[in-house]
């Protein structure tokens, strides 16, 4: 960011101004339009040097084009922003009220709009103590984070008072909005503690029944780009030939709480060696989502038979939301397959075959599935009836 910055601040010195009187959506426009390889970029940039100098009523709109623009668009309209903010606070003519309301409104850009409530704060410290209590559900991560630690906080208060059914209520509350696992795990330990059974599976989102198949040949790490089976048909009730013999699909749920499958342990600890899992997520409409994958292994990603991400690397660690994943997900029951790749290095550190994965939206909360009319069918049944749907 800082990079861009420079850049912006060196260039409007370099580059005239745009002619005429020009509105702020006019002056936007070429902003918005800047293009790769220096297309646009002497007329955006004029653009931003006239925008920079207008007065308070172009902060709305400039905070409104902010969705969907580039990320240089978007740091050359932050540069403009803070040009004229920073003068409106100094002539006390920011427009408070406007940010406020921007900056509460769920449906704008969620860095514009913590911009727009930074800006506010300046001038009103207590809005804070207004507006954040209300954000425990937020789209932004960022203002829910800001919620949950708020009421985090009053919940050990309380506690250390000795109020331990208010406490409870509390750190219950704050769990409804977490979504950072440094916080979900400083709300757990409490609540465990006070008696409180809590499911960090269906919390987080995790997908835990699971069809697996393996292991296929990985030697060399050529396995990658080799289109087995399963990558062409998904029947569960097939047999394959696989790296040491024959291979069928084989149902596994795990048991972590963090939704790790170790394949090494469901299957063998098999060096230089894929395995397929498969399973289905049933959406109650039609949706994007992310789904947020976790593995210290090479790996490819398909959603409804189509490839949606891969990557070909290994031992670079795992963590929770590794990667994450825009998806776009069909009402009733969708596909989801995965291939994970292990290669043939013997170092302890390199033994890790496994992952995690989780179905969220945008700000790291989990999305749920639809529920089912019937029993808790297995994951073979699930895949099989996807797949009827998709055929």
């Amino acid at each position: 960011m800082s990079h861009w910055r420079n850049l912006f601040v060196v260039a409007i010195c370099l580059t005239p101004l745009v002619s005429g009187a020009a509105t702020p959506s006019e002056l936007l426009q070429p902003i918005q339009a800047v293009g790769p390889k220096g297309a646009g970029h002497a007329e955006a940039i004029a653009a931003v040097k006239e925008l920079s100098q207008a007065d308070a009523s172009a902060l709305l709109p400039i905070l409104k084009a902010i969705e969907g623009a580039s990320p240089l668009a978007a740091n050359w309209m932050i540069g403009a922003f803070e040009s004229i903010a920073d003068r409106s606070l100094t002539a006390q003519k920011l427009p408070v009220k406007e940010l406020e309301a921007f900056a509460i409104d769920t449906t704008q850009h969620a860095g514009a709009r913590r911009m727009a409530y930074e800006w506010v704060l300046k001038v009103d410290p207590t809005a804070a103590d207004r507006l954040i209590p209300g954000m425990l559900q937020d789209p932004s991560a960022e203002f829910r984070r800001d919620a949950v630690a708020l009421k985090l906080k009053e919940a050990e208060a309380l506690l250390a008072e000795d109020k331990k059914e208010a406490a409870q209520a509390a750190f219950q509350q704050a769990m409804s909005g977490a979504v950072d696992d440094d916080q979900v795990k400083a709300i757990v330990k409490p609540l465990r503690e006070l008696g409180v059974m809590v499911d960090l599976q269906q919390h987080f989102g995790f997908l835990t029944s699971w069809q697996l198949i393996g292991p296929f040949d990985n030697t060399d790490k050529q396995g990658f780009d080799v289109t087995y089976p399963p990558e062409q048909e998904l029947k569960l009730d097939a047999t394959y030939p696989g790296k040491m013999g024959d291979v069928s699909w084989t149902e596994f749920a795990t048991t972590d709480e963090y939704g790790v499958v170790d394949l090494a342990k469901a299957l063998a600890p098999h060096k230089g060696a894929i395995t397929y899992a498969a399973t289905t997520f049933n959406s109650p409409r039609g949706q994007q989502v992310e789904l947020r994958l976790g593995t210290p292994n090479a790996w490819k990603l398909w959603v409804n038979g189509k490839l949606i991400f891969a990557r070909d690397e290994y031992h670079r660690g795992s963590q929770l939301d590794q990667y994450r994943v825009p998806v776009s997900l069909n009402a009733g029951a969708n596909t989801i397959l995965l291939k994970v790749c292990q290669n043939e290095q013997t170092e302890d550190w390199a033994q890790d075959w496994q992952y995690q994965i989780r179905v969220c939206d945008n700000a790291g909360a989990a999305v749920a599935p639809a529920r089912q009319n019937t029993t808790q069918r297995s994951a073979a049944t699930d895949v099989r009836l996807a797949q009827e749907g998709h055929n």
